[in-house]
């Protein structure tokens, strides 16, 4: 087997590659971008929550990255083949763009990063996970952004609407709405488990809602503006469940709810702001019946433009941070 030091050490005529790495508390990821911009190689390893349980430890996170991160860059070594060099590398340190924000599980790989880059020789580059998101969203709808956009994100750790501003060298990102108590994905996976669903319970239970026959029963919905509550809407569900509904009904409602009450503080956050311009990011906005919900209302009552990308690069991915790295290697 060749040695890394001949794969990164091909020669220039040879294909230049940017490499991302994200290491969050759902997903180890990894990607590399070619000169174009192109997709060569992307591998992730979700990270494993025990039967009926509703997450995990930073320690057990940081663990489980230390162990994938290995494996996830000999699969993309072999995806690629030997004529190629990594000539930049960009990760994950943080969890958003703003002094003082810090989780263990991102050290992970922006150390890995920093060491690719020392023993590389080639620029390295930190970004925070929700930067990552948006990037991942952008390149995969396209690209091109306005200077000014809108953004949801929206997750099992982040349910926000951000006001979104794009700089040579960085987002400035300012929260204009969100959630009060649970995020959406929380909403989700508390209701999933409660239904025996293993956690994260998303697609297990987007799933289910398509085996729903009829109407979706409705979920009361909380918004105020732009501000969202799924404290509410979850007590109701867990009530609902002790009668033994059916589950399908169940977890179409649990849907519903979620993409109306995104729909309402959207549409205040686009009156409050103007911009008519809206990302979707995130792992929730990856289930297909909640981002076409959302980008059918916004596009239709309320005039906007929807920049939706493909479901697998809206959930936990590289693909932001690596190309991140191949729009700055020469700046």
């Amino acid at each position: 087997m060749e040695s890394w030091g001949r794969w990164f050490g091909a020669r220039r005529s040879e294909m230049e590659l940017s490499l991302g790495i994200d290491t969050s508390c759902y997903t180890t990821s990894a990607a590399v971008l070619d000169n174009a911009g192109n997709l060569v190689a992307e591998a992730r390893i979700p990270l494993v929550v025990k039967p009926g349980g509703r997450g995990l430890a930073q320690s057990e996170m940081v663990f489980q990255h230390v162990r994938n991160l290995p494996v996830l860059m000999e699969e993309i070594r072999q995806s690629m083949g030997p004529k190629a060099r990594i000539v930049c590398v960009a990760a994950s340190g943080k969890p958003r763009p703003v002094e003082g924000s810090y989780m263990p599980v991102f050290l992970v790989g922006l150390g890995s990063a920093r060491t690719l880059s020392a023993a590389l020789g080639c620029p390295v580059f930190e970004i925070s996970h929700q930067e990552n998101h948006l990037l991942a969203g952008m390149w995969s709808s396209g690209g091109e952004f306005e200077p000014e956009f809108l953004a949801l994100h929206v997750s099992g750790g982040t349910t926000e609407i951000l006001f979104v501003r794009k700089n040579t060298d960085r987002f400035e990102v300012q929260i204009i709405g969100g959630t009060r108590d649970l995020h959406a994905g929380q909403f989700i996976d508390r209701v999933g488990v409660a239904m025996g669903l293993p956690f994260p319970a998303g697609p297990h239970l987007e799933r289910l809602a398509a085996a729903c026959a009829g109407k979706a029963p409705i979920t009361p919905v909380s918004v105020s503006g732009t501000q969202i509550s799924f404290s509410g809407p979850e007590t109701h569900v867990q009530r609902w469940l002790a009668s033994s509904p059916e589950p399908s009904e169940v977890a179409a409602s649990v849907q519903l709810c979620v993409a109306d009450s995104l729909n309402r503080s959207l549409a205040a956050a686009i009156a409050q702001t103007g911009v008519k311009t809206v990302l979707l990011v995130g792992g929730v906005a990856a289930n297909r019946f909640i981002r076409t919900s959302v980008a059918d209302f916004l596009s239709g009552s309320v005039q906007a433009s929807v920049r939706v990308p493909s479901p697998e690069f809206s959930g936990d991915n590289a693909v932001g941070a690596a190309w991140w790295a191949h729009t700055h290697k020469a700046v």
